[in-house]
């Protein structure tokens, strides 16, 4: 058998319905923007294979850096211990986080840092002798698929089957300048039930890259403050350049109270998930009663590769280099948005850094069970090059390392699939 018969014999891969999908396509290697395929086929990876790849596959210096901690130390039980990785890497992110950021929370993907929060969150509460257990998110919110983060993202047929056994949650739209009277009003008259708002900030990445103002999110935010809720900032998707500066934080007046990382947390190189707090956080669980302990944990908690991957991909993040890419994918997008928006099949152009979204006009519901998704994927895995639609919605987030001239292709691959659909 070939590897995609192999592969089907055993593997059931994720958001995937296995009885009618095509055959799944085995990637031997990768460099830089590139994968390629069991037959020699390379793709463009226009999506950072599920958001995560910021610096390019196989980047020789986060593979040096990981295969020397491999000789050194791989894994050690972080209860009890510690290792200078996780050390160094938690003094690093905490120097380019808003300064309230004082403490890191280890775990191990973007759902568990998640869960994490949440439970700071609740248990803050607790710890305090505050009744307050209900959780403020937005309409359309995605946080993970783990049982808390599925509670505190929005109801759909994703979770549908689950929807008895999620917890409550107030759901909000998400702030503009029209709405945040009415919000504010919302929230003070349960304020004092609520103990923390969850949320995305300026892009809901998997409900189809919708975004939302940093100015509107920050009055919503300083407000949630005056109230005393606590906020949770889940910069999974958003954190380590995509928003065009390093954190979606730097876009605002506001700072959270906890902040969850992962995807492009180790350049895509391996799984891990951070939690940070503030100091207030982290003060209502230091106790002479053991029970006010944030009893939560993983095997590979603060693990030391992850931890050597992450310190390395943050090395070259902070790179001049690294930061005029971005400004570069930030301009050619904007450039290449003026040109679809001259395209009839094309409508709501949006656009945050290195993230540019648009729907297709395709007579159907904008929606990411719209039909025109798997055409257009098949259709640009043709082409040789990797975009994965939300349905009608299309959308780019190239690795930093991508040049103007691969971009053009992308953009023109993308002009004739329009011009062909």
């Amino acid at each position: 058998m070939n590897l995609s018969e192999r592969d089907k014999a055993v593997n059931w891969h994720p958001y995937t319905q296995m009885k009618t999908a095509d055959d799944i396509i085995p990637i031997v290697r990768g460099k830089g923007i590139y994968l390629f395929d069991d037959q020699g086929k390379q793709y463009i990876d226009a999506v950072s294979s599920w958001w995560v790849t910021l610096h390019g596959h196989a980047h020789p210096y986060i593979a040096e850096r990981v295969s020397e901690q491999l000789h050194t130390l791989e894994q050690v039980i972080f209860a009890g211990f510690t290792h200078e990785p996780a050390i160094q890497l938690s003094e690093n992110l905490l120097n380019i986080l808003p300064e309230n950021q004082k403490k890191v929370f280890y775990s191990d993907n973007g759902s568990t840092a998640v869960e994490v929060a949440l439970k700071m969150a609740i248990q803050y509460a607790y710890n305090e002798n505050h009744k307050k257990t209900k959780i403020l998110a937005l309409k359309n919110a995605y946080h993970g698929d783990t049982f808390g983060a599925m509670s505190v993202s929005g109801r759909s047929v994703w979770t549908q089957p689950f929807s008895e056994m999620l917890f409550e949650v107030v759901f909000i739209d998400a702030p503009t300048t029209e709405n945040l009277d009415s919000l504010k009003k919302f929230i003070k008259n349960i304020s004092g039930e609520i103990a923390c708002f969850i949320y995305e900030p300026l892009i809901q990445g998997a409900a189809g890259m919708l975004m939302h103002k940093a100015e509107d999110l920050s009055e919503l935010m300083k407000f949630c403050r005056e109230q005393k809720i606590l906020m949770i900032q889940d910069e999974v998707f958003t954190g380590f350049g995509r928003t065009g500066k390093l954190f979606a934080a730097n876009h605002l007046s506001e700072q959270p109270d906890m902040m969850c990382f992962s995807k492009g947390l180790t350049g895509g190189t391996m799984p891990m998930g951070i939690t940070s707090c503030s100091q207030e956080i982290f003060n209502a669980f230091l106790s002479d009663d053991q029970y006010k302990t944030l009893f939560h944990g993983h095997s590979f908690t603060a693990n030391p590769l992850a931890c050597t991957a992450a310190l390395a991909s943050m090395e070259l993040l902070l790179k001049e280099e690294t930061r005029q890419h971005i400004e570069h994918i930030v301009t050619k997008h904007s450039e290449f948005s003026e040109i679809l928006r001259q395209h009839p099949k094309v409508e709501n152009i949006r656009q945050t850094g290195t993230i540019l979204a648009w729907e297709i006009i395709s007579g159907q519901q904008t929606s990411y069970f719209n039909d025109i998704g798997k055409l257009l994927y098949k259709e640009f895995l043709k082409r040789g090059v990797l975009l994965r639609p939300l349905g009608n919605i299309m959308y780019l987030v190239p690795p930093y390392c991508i040049t103007g001239d691969e971009l053009d292709l992308i953009y023109h691959h993308i002009i004739k699939v329009l011009d062909d659909f």
